[in-house]
């Protein structure tokens, strides 16, 4: 199979499409004077979701692009009942994915197996039906309802209809180019806000508003992107561009960017990556990983037995808020920080919860409206009302809590797995671009999981996204052979009128 199954290829414009073009900027013209006219400001926006529905079927492809632009500027949003959207990203995941479901009802039998039925896409769907299962005995049904409802349109979105569309590594390389400018962006003008006040530890929250909610989803966003920033450099200079040196002058405003997000986890997870290239390149990813696994249980093991853990409970009068990144670091070792402390907080009631519900747990998303009963007062601190709603802080740890041992086993399995299949698929592959696509997905994928250690980004569509659609490139430039890449890139047949 070539292509995307049945796209619209349009012909050149002719005097029927300038009279389609004239009526849809008539309408548009209409709408906008109508709604400035009555407020109905809501009439502005019909035109756009005119094209957006004649774009869905003529070719989806144009949406799933704008929806990767749309992800490192899109800003959230809190609704009335307590929920939350990522304004426009959700709205458009949601779309995509019923566009997908209708692309699929159709022509489904002319669908890759080698990729929807790839061992890395089985391993989503294992960990993607155990969280469905778990809905179904939730503590809270609505909210994990809510919570597997947004998961599997982030799936549909982000690594289902990738995998229709990033057949190629030049696909990859458009993937790349619509997150990174967008981010550099954001990045830039974020530097220009945060200079104003002296790039202040304490200030820094501001100056990412309204694009990022805090500076852990920025610093997530721009850890993950920064191997792919490596292989654009590499992918403009392989092919003669002579603006690969843009890498020159952009690498160090990233870098500034990481820096100055003052996020801790963003430093180890980018110096593990580092090390990853290597352990990766050399085959030694199967043990690094078991040894990793080994370090966790033994952590875990050392804290439980004997309550060991109550020995380091903090004062509630020195673990106070750090105004100073410096002063952050030596508050981090003597445990006075109070980010670090309210993390224990948080964890040691998560400790207590999993006995209760060991096999199904507490249901997706149910954390935050059950842990306050089950912490210890001994690790209370400023913060610990927790007014801003903020999760777990460790998405392993939530995942064992709210979905038991055997969801915690799964996603385990699928992170792992598809990690060690990655690297095979690396060694197997000869195509140096989709080698190097594979290595950049690998070390993107390892920062998100170096990530979750400490923090809860995998439902973020700065960071969750970023995840899933680096699981599809591992999938399709594994699969990826060289020798059909005229085929993949030949026009679609006349034929083929409609996406759905």
């Amino acid at each position: 199979m070539s292509g995307l199954p049945h796209i619209a290829e349009l012909p050149p414009p002719g005097r029927g499409s300038r009279r389609l073009f004239y009526a849809y900027a008539g309408v548009a013209l209409v709408c906008l004077a109508t709604g400035l006219a009555t407020e109905m400001y809501a009439l502005i926006g019909l035109p756009v979701l005119l094209w957006v529905l004649a774009q869905a079927f003529l070719d989806f492809r144009p949406l799933f692009w704008l929806l990767l632009t749309m992800i490192p500027v899109s800003t959230n949003i809190f609704l009335p009942g307590g929920f939350g959207t990522d304004l426009p990203t959700e709205p458009l995941a949601i779309g995509l994915t019923g566009i997908l479901i209708l692309h699929a009802v159709r022509h489904w039998p002319e669908y890759d197996g080698k990729a929807f039925g790839h061992p890395i896409a089985w391993l989503l769907y294992l960990h993607i039906g155990w969280i469905l299962f778990t809905t179904v005995f939730s503590e809270g049904i609505l909210v994990s309802i809510k919570f597997s409802l947004a998961k599997l349109w982030y799936v549909g979105a982000y690594f289902l209809l990738p995998l229709l569309i990033l057949k190629t590594p030049r696909r990859v390389s458009i993937m790349v180019h619509c997150l990174l400018w967008p981010l550099l962006f954001v990045a830039f003008q974020t530097l220009v806000r945060h200079g104003a006040y002296g790039f202040s530890f304490a200030m820094q929250h501001k100056t990412m508003h309204p694009f990022m909610s805090e500076h852990v989803s920025y610093a997530g966003c721009l850890a993950t992107m920064t191997p792919w920033l490596f292989f654009l450099r590499w992918w403009m200079k392989s092919r003669g561009q002579s603006t690969w040196w843009w890498a020159l002058l952009v690498l160090p405003i990233w870098l500034a960017a990481i820096y100055f997000s003052y996020t801790r986890a963003a430093f180890i997870a980018l110096a593990m990556a580092a090390a990853a290239y290597y352990i990766i390149r050399w085959k030694l990813l199967k043990p690094a990983l078991g040894l990793a696994l080994a370090a966790g249980v033994a952590v875990a093991v050392y804290f439980v037995h004997d309550n060991r853990y109550l020995d380091y409970a903090p004062d509630f009068e020195t673990t106070v808020s750090q105004q100073q990144f410096d002063n952050l670091i030596t508050a981090t070792y003597k445990l006075e920080d109070i980010s670090t402390m309210e993390r224990f907080y948080r964890w040691v009631a998560a400790g207590h919860m999993v006995p209760y519900r060991p096999i199904t747990g507490w249901g997706p998303g149910n954390f935050l409206d059950h842990y306050k009963g089950y912490t210890v007062n001994a690790f209370r601190t400023y913060v610990s009302d927790n007014e801003g709603r903020s999760g777990i802080h460790s998405y392993y740890l939530m995942t064992l809590v709210e979905q038991g041992f055997p969801g915690l086993i799964i996603f385990l399995l699928y992170i792992f797995g598809a990690l060690i299949i990655g690297e095979r698929l690396y060694h197997q592959q000869t195509d140096p671009a989709a080698r190097h696509a594979l290595m950049a997905a690998l070390l993107a994928m390892l920062v998100v999981d170096a990530f979750n250690i400490i923090n809860d980004q995998m439902e973020t569509d700065k960071v969750g996204a970023q995840y899933l659609l680096n699981l599809s490139v591992l999938v399709m430039m594994g699969n990826y052979r060289a020798i059909n890449k005229a085929s993949h890139n030949a026009p679609t047949p006349p034929s083929r009128l409609k996406a759905t």
